[in-house]
């Protein structure tokens, strides 16, 4: 895959004869290795337009292509999704967790396991392998799930709000650890969230959205080196930014950090 073009979407609904419009002429351009976070209040079509991407919904209006090849199909590229639960198997351990995609996929059991492994090794959970979820943390059960979501080698990485349920501490390391995952494999990522430090910690670029209609807002670059130091001056001053930019009913358009010196 080399990117994703999301052109003119638009999604409605229809409850009680009235039409609801939950996205609204939605464009946007998704580089190949770029970390996407997308942040706005509740209602403004985050999750939608990421399950529109991941094939669960069909938009009303315009086009979504994957690669070179004017693939418009989701089921038809290899994408991968981690959700906000941890949507794990109860009866597979972590390791037949991770091997599930692979076995799909018509790997060898053999196979299969090497590489589910090799995942979990990435994920720091490599002594978890043969433990069941019920006996892991909230933090361990969705590493496991980033694993068995990255095993599959999927172009597209969709993760919707995937640490909006872990404590503090717990999300700001899984955080650190999703950074070095992305830097290692260099992943596209499309990355739901409400965490305004998370998308200033993780993004490359932080697409803002607004509601009623949902509809993109403001494209904001984020250039800070990495690591990222959540204490800085210019982490706090982006963070206010990306705040300032929910809040702002004014200004529209694509804007860098510089904009706002």
């Amino acid at each position: 895959m080399s990117g994703v073009l999301i052109e003119n979407i638009s999604k409605f609904y229809f409850a009680n004869g009235n039409r609801i419009q939950a996205l609204d002429t939605v464009n946007l351009v998704i580089d190949d290795g770029e970390f996407i976070c997308v942040v706005g209040h509740s209602g403004c079509g985050k999750t939608t337009l990421l399950n529109i991407l991941a094939g669960f919904l069909k938009p009303s209006e315009g086009k979504i292509t994957f690669n070179q090849s004017n693939s418009t199909n989701s089921l038809e590229n290899d994408i991968g999704i981690v959700f906000q639960e941890y949507a794990l198997f109860p009866w597979r351990t972590s390791i037949e967790n991770v091997m599930f995609g692979l076995e799909m996929k018509g790997l060898s059991l053999t196979e299969s396991k090497k590489i589910a492994q090799q995942y979990l090794e990435l994920v720091h959970l490599g002594h978890a392998a043969n433990i069941y979820p019920h006996q892991l943390s909230g933090g361990m059960r969705q590493r496991v799930a980033v694993a068995r979501a990255l095993a599959y080698d999927p172009d597209l990485l969709l993760m919707d709000e995937p640490f909006g349920a872990l404590d503090a501490q717990t999300r700001e390391h899984l955080q650190s650890l999703t950074e070095e995952i992305w830097l290692k494999t260099k992943k596209t990522v499309f990355y739901v969230t409400h965490n305004l430090s998370e998308a200033t910690y993780l993004a490359s670029k932080v697409v803002v959205m607004k509601a009623n209609p949902g509809r993109i807002y403001k494209v904001i670059d984020i250039d800070l080196p990495r690591p990222r130091d959540p204490l800085s001056d210019e982490f706090v001053r982006i963070q206010r930014l990306l705040n300032n930019s929910i809040k702002d009913d004014d200004l529209t358009g694509k804007i860098s950090i510089g904009d706002y010196e």
